[in-house]
């Protein structure tokens, strides 16, 4: 009897027990549950605030240097009162401080999770129209910009960090001779482009950040020539600074196209003064500008006999122009640029004409406060499309050639935010249809139509240049 007694009590001490590891397995697995709903809410506020300039996936966060610090303290400074001069706004107003601090948490939990998506090389691709193959022939890139292919086929690369590198089939090298380039925030060695004579006069173009002869901490958009002697540029000059000079670090432009003329075009950003800048002619920034390739003014320029206008201007009222590109039959310039949340544009730039920004605008602050309520305004030009929400597009260039019959003519826009190819086809200066391409592949800078008929495109996180083979 009092052995039965000992196995009851033992019975119903294991019950007990078991009972308990059951009712603390259900608590910890609610609050998983809970933990992975919030931290599903705070990737969607990820998605929808920071991967316009930080990558849609967390794992590829850029930029990796943390310039003001990565413990969970300093995240949530960064987050909640944010770096202006640096384009970095502050959300404070908009989200809670445990909505930052969760935020924190998830980018710090998700550094270098996630290894970058890999593109085998020759494995077919099929679109909509063709089927191809996405080669990658440069890899351990950092941040390549501008790329410019040369007759013989080897193809030159900016990288945003200031070297510029010469890809000859196998390896890359240095380029030297280069001027003082300054990496300051968005701000580096931009584009590069090639003379239309460039088989005669083996003169190269560079678009690059420069910081400010006699004053610390000022900075602009340049742009020089010289001539490609080997792996060295010799007689480099500059022929173009926008003005004024500024502190802050974001919104340089600046890209560049040579026309059927020989007019070099290039882009300027607001440098972050959308107030002032834009639209006002008294200044280089918010622009697209014409010159010759000499850096002189081409006489029937729009503002060349309207000072205190500056005379390089063609069009005016852009945010940041980050694509530039010829069509190849009408031979009329088209540009597109980044809006803040949402508004990105794709434009014809016209002679003299005003493109709006910010008093029109289809975007909002990255903050989700409107800074204007109107999407038109007589005297400002309506973009041919607007990407809300915002891509962040960042290179283009149009097909050419008959290695892609079904593309032909169509343009090609980078993405950064979301991370694919957008092939965008136009007839009569109209976008009638849209398509995404390797979608998830990385950060698209920049798309390059080369001599050789192949498209390439260079990616950042990881840095790759891809060409793409029609089968």
């Amino acid at each position: 009897m009092k052995w039965f007694s000992i196995l009851i009590s033992v019975g119903l001490i294991l019950s007990l027990f078991a009972c308990k590891r059951t009712q603390a397995s259900q608590a910890q697995t609610s609050t998983s549950t809970e933990n992975l709903l919030l931290d599903l809410d705070i990737e969607a506020l990820y998605k929808e605030h920071c991967s316009g300039c930080h990558g849609q996936k967390a794992a590829r966060f850029a930029p990796r240097s943390f310039k003001y610090g990565k413990t969970l303290d300093q995240l949530n400074q960064s987050i909640k009162k944010g770096y202006v001069q640096d384009g970095m706004p502050a959300y404070q107003a908009l989200f809670s401080d445990e909505e930052i601090n969760q935020l924190s948490q998830y980018i710090l939990s998700n550094l270098d999770r996630e290894k970058p998506a890999k593109i085998t090389a020759g494995k077919s691709y099929t679109t909509e129209s063709i089927s191809l193959s996405l080669e990658p022939i440069i890899r351990d890139l950092d941040k390549p910009w501008g790329m410019a292919q040369l007759h013989n086929g080897n193809i030159l690369i900016a990288e945003h960090s200031g070297s510029l590198l010469i890809f000859d089939g196998e390896k890359t090298r240095n380029i030297n001779g280069l001027p003082t380039i300054k990496q300051h925030g968005q701000g580096g060695l931009m584009d590069i482009k090639l003379h239309p004579t460039f088989n005669t006069n083996r003169l190269i173009y560079l678009s690059y950040t420069k910081p400010h002869p006699n004053q610390r901490g000022l900075y602009t958009t340049a742009i020089g020539k010289g001539e490609l002697r080997q792996d060295s540029i010799i007689q480099f000059e500059e022929i173009f600074e926008a003005l004024p000079y500024s502190d802050k670090k974001y919104h340089f432009g600046c890209r560049m196209e040579f026309d059927n003329d020989g007019y070099l075009w290039f882009s300027v950003g607001d440098r972050g003064n959308r107030d002032e800048n834009p639209q006002t002619l008294d200044n280089h920034c918010g622009k697209i500008h014409r010159i010759h390739d000499d850096g002189s003014i081409p006489v029937d320029n729009p503002f060349v006999k309207a000072a205190p206008a500056f005379s390089s201007i063609y069009s005016y009222g852009h945010r940041n122009p980050q694509g530039l590109s010829i069509h190849p039959e009408t031979r009329e310039i088209w540009e597109h640029e980044h809006g803040p949340k949402g508004g990105d544009e794709l434009n014809i730039p016209q002679k003299g004409l005003n493109y709006g920004w910010p008093v029109i605008s289809y975007g909002i602050n990255y903050s989700g406060t409107k800074f204007t309520e109107i999407t038109t305004k007589e005297g400002m030009e309506q973009p041919v499309i607007h990407w809300t929400p915002s891509i962040a597009p960042c290179g283009m260039d149009f097909v050419e050639g008959d290695r892609y019959p079904a593309w032909k003519n169509n343009t090609l826009v980078g993405s950064l935010k979301f991370e694919y190819l957008e092939r965008v086809v136009i007839e009569n200066d109209k976008v009638v249809h849209q398509e995404k391409l390797f979608e998830g592949i990385a950060r698209v800078r920049n798309v390059m139509m080369g001599l050789d008929g192949y498209v390439y495109l260079a990616t950042e996180s990881p840095g790759v240049i891809y060409r793409l083979v029609p089968e």
